[in-house]
């Protein structure tokens, strides 16, 4: 799968809006090839803490506004 780099720079500017404590990790939209498909997640620079509750919380909030703008299933 091939990601849209504007669309994936719109969908992190909007998520770094609602968590902007993750900017200073260098967050990226990637996807990884699976047996069947791919899963879209977010690969860092540097890692953020392991017990920050809003780690998965941000990284869906790219993923899923990545998926709407465009028109992943």
């Amino acid at each position: 799968m091939d990601i849209d780099p504007k669309l994936a720079l719109r969908a992190m500017r909007e998520a770094l809006q609602k968590y902007p404590g993750f900017e200073s990790y260098g967050p990226k939209l990637i996807a990884r090839t699976l047996f069947q498909g791919h899963a879209l997640m977010l690969e860092c620079a540097v890692q953020p803490p392991r017990d920050d509750p809003n780690a998965w919380e941000f990284q869906n909030s790219v993923v899923k506004r990545y998926q709407s703008l465009a028109g992943v299933p």
